[in-house]
């Protein structure tokens, strides 16, 4: 039963029982790990309270072989997840990061997943107000490229043709990506005007920018990702934020 010490950072957390909570968690050595943190709702809980979502800290669990969950015996706090909490959009955003992860990631090291989704909590929380969902377009998209399923969007899917800059396409979801207008006629896929192809280009690369329609992109995030990362189901937050910003 070996003793790990790693940075940690809470995706998801859940009480079990009446003292109890679940907790997954995405590491820097082990990928993602359930634990269980024993007697966490207490009131004199060596916790806290610190163990919520999107909180970040160096956590001490033992490792059982052949097991699924294992036992936290200690977090130590190196940053709240609270002022995410505060903001619908904010909040949001952060746990689609969660969900992608919780979805796709392994129990393999990866610490450059570890380290782009930490600054992408620590992008959202910092973010002005009026750029919170770009914010969280951009940085959904930027995971999602990491986790290996980025969209095509440089070239026609069909003839393979690069696309000029200022020419409409057909973002084709289920084939994951765009054809041109010629290969695309026939109702292959949602039409994109440039500017719209543009901005997607950019929210893939992690840049934030203005965005007129911002529920048209969260809906087509959606989509896409029924096709390649939820196999036609959906994800809880993304539906949260597309029905919050269309309220």
């Amino acid at each position: 039963m070996p003793l790990i010490h790693t940075e940690a950072i809470v995706l998801q957390a859940h009480a079990y029982s009446e003292t109890s909570k679940i907790l997954r968690l995405l590491t820097r050595t082990h990928g993602v790990q359930s634990v269980i943190a024993k007697c966490a709702l207490r009131p004199r809980s060596r916790f806290g309270g610190i163990l919520e979502p999107f909180s970040e800290g160096a956590a001490t669990f033992y490792a059982k072989d052949g097991r699924d969950l294992h036992t936290l015996s200690g977090f130590d706090l190196t940053r709240s997840g609270q002022a995410l909490g505060r903001d619908l959009i904010r909040f949001g955003a952060a746990s689609l990061l969660a969900e992608l992860v919780l979805k796709t990631a392994s129990v393999e090291a990866d610490p450059s997943l570890f380290d782009r989704v930490r600054a992408g909590l620590d992008r959202l929380e910092r973010v002005p107000s009026g750029e919170v969902e770009s914010a969280g377009l951009a940085e959904a998209w930027s995971l999602i490229g990491h986790l290996g399923f980025a969209p095509s969007l440089e070239a026609c899917l069909t003839c393979e043709r690069p696309l000029e800059s200022d020419e409409p396409v057909h973002f084709d979801y289920a084939a994951g990506g765009v054809h041109c207008t010629t290969c695309g006629a026939g109702g292959r896929g949602r039409q994109l005007p440039p500017h719209a192809r543009q901005a997607l280009l950019a929210l893939v690369r992690g840049e934030a920018v203005p965005l007129d329609r911002t529920a048209a992109h969260w809906a087509l995030l959606a989509r896409f990702l029924s096709f390649h990362v939820v196999d036609g189901g959906a994800l809880r937050s993304l539906t949260f934020l597309t029905e919050t910003v269309g309220s």
